[in-house]
């Protein structure tokens, strides 16, 4: 039987994205012989242990490096896209996910397991959101939350989220907000940040549904002198909570990390017990992560202050937990935002594992079966490693933070619109047709937005699969149509 190119690179992208030895069965010959055509016959995606406490899954090699331009656009949609009857009939309607189940051992194997009742399309607030986190630790992938500053990127992430059938969150920084608010509007006491979140968070209520995916609705960053922010926002949530029965937001984070571990934890404990009356989560951060991003600048911190110590992160279980387990940790393992050369970011996940059986030893009998104790966050994820995220998950990552990576990726569907079609964006009238001709469908700002969202959507892909976090939705969530329900909007 003769495949066709579309077949070989749907199984190319299947045997790239999840383990191949999962598909050991009489369709696999077959399989590798077709693959053979594209020079990735003899790939294999294998689990290595870089240490003895464990370690991420590593490619040997990069099939797609041997793969023709035009396959490689199968890689981003093919699973999803795809006939279930496609699959099967190359032996590929069954899959596992490469993962890290319990412990800092090695990755394996793993099935993903449906999601649980509570998660649903849409924002997801209270148990609903504590249930879709818990199940991205037990099934090792991690949820890309990305920075949003308009409704263009906002519609790219929901696009990428509901193209891999996946679970997105998505955040706002102070900054961030402000602009979504317009940068003409007076921000004095923070008020167009705070109207400007509001703004995002009603704009991704109305349309999450309407996508088919999970959606946890967060805030970035707020150190000590944004606090005014959030507490606005807090206000908006709590009111939306009294309309709703959940909060406007999932979640916020609260970043106190250059002050006294003494005060970060009391501001947090006061939080936490507001946030936890009306079903919000809170994020915290421990050290510092370095680099600069949205005017904080930690480029010249200590080195020492970039590495979480176990006993610090045991500090933050023992202050938070008896108030709630709606949180999650932001510890430093190195974390840099922004991207440097390669060599100038010196990432230890391992420090991660330390702090869970630091805890887990603590705990004793009352310690959790995965001996993962805590949920963490990575926090300037743009850039790195894919062997230390995939290790970093291993070790109870269920979050990382993007932004340098998108906000390139849309300048530069922007840049490359304007490459392609240089010679009819000098004017309004005249181009390489006609010196009469217009030029009106070239310099619609629709054009170019939509050019820096698909470009976005693509590098998004990428992030979705480094994370393990691909088709965890499994299908089974549909896009709700138009009500006047949807998402507590006053329509």
């Amino acid at each position: 039987m003769m495949l066709s190119s579309k077949s070989l690179a749907l199984a190319a992208v299947l045997l790239v994205s999840y383990d191949v030895d999962a598909f050991v069965s009489p369709q696999q010959s077959r399989t590798s012989t077709a693959l053979a055509g594209y020079g990735i016959g003899s790939w294999k995606n294998k689990s290595s242990s870089p240490s003895s406490s464990g370690g991420a899954a590593v490619a040997t090699r990069n099939p797609w490096d041997d793969v023709n331009e035009t396959n490689k656009v199968a890689k981003t949609d093919a699973f999803t896209k795809a006939p279930a009857a496609v699959k099967k009939s190359y032996g590929l309607g069954s899959w596992s996910k490469t993962a890290s189940p319990g412990g800092s051992g090695p990755a394996s194997s793993t099935k993903m397991t449906p999601l649980p009742a509570s998660v649903h399309a849409g924002v997801v607030t209270g148990q609903a959101q504590v249930d879709l986190l818990n199940h991205a630790k037990e099934n090792g992938y991690a949820i890309p939350a990305v920075n949003c500053v308009s409704s263009s990127g906002i519609n790219a992430c929901l696009e990428a989220a509901a193209r891999n059938d996946s679970p997105v969150i998505i955040q706002f920084s102070s900054g961030g907000s402000q602009f979504y608010a317009g940068k003409g509007l007076d921000n004095t006491d923070f008020a167009a940040a705070i109207d400007g979140a509001i703004s995002g968070a009603f704009h991704v209520r109305t349309l999450a549904k309407r996508y088919g995916v999970p959606v946890i609705l967060h805030t970035d960053h707020c150190a000590k002198k944004l606090l005014p922010w959030i507490d606005g926002l807090l206000e908006a949530s709590e009111n939306y909570y009294q309309m709703n029965g959940e909060p406007l937001f999932s979640s916020h984070m609260i970043d106190l990390s250059e002050e006294p571990i003494e005060e970060n934890l009391e501001i947090c404990q006061d939080y936490l017990a507001r946030f936890s009356k009306v079903g919000m989560l809170l994020e915290m951060e421990l050290g510092i992560t370095g680099g600069e991003e949205d005017g904080v600048n930690n480029e010249d911190v200590a080195l020492e202050d970039l590495y979480s110590k176990p006993e610090e992160i045991n500090q933050v279980y023992e202050a938070l937990s008896p108030i709630s387990h709606m949180y999650t940790v932001a510890a430093a393992f190195g974390n840099v935002h922004g991207v440097y050369s390669p060599g100038n970011v010196k990432l230890e996940p391992k420090i991660l594992s330390r702090a869970q059986a630091y805890i887990s030893e603590k705990l004793g009998n009352s310690a959790p079966a995965d001996g993962k104790p805590v949920n963490f966050v990575f926090h300037g994820g743009s850039g790195s490693d894919v062997t230390d995220i995939q290790e970093a998950i291993g070790y109870g990552v269920i979050k990382m933070n993007i932004d340098t990576d998108t906000q390139w990726s849309y300048w530069n569907g922007i840049n490359q619109y304007s490459k392609k079609n240089y010679d009819y964006l000098q004017g309004q009238i005249g181009n390489p047709e006609g010196p009469e001709k217009p030029n009106k469908k070239y310099y619609d700002p629709r054009e170019c937005m939509r050019a820096a969202e698909a470009e976005t959507v693509d590098r998004l892909d990428q992030c979705f699969s480094d994370l393990l976090c691909t088709n965890v939705c499994g299908g089974s969530l549909s896009p709700s149509p138009r009500g006047k329900s949807i998402g507590g909007l006053p329509v």
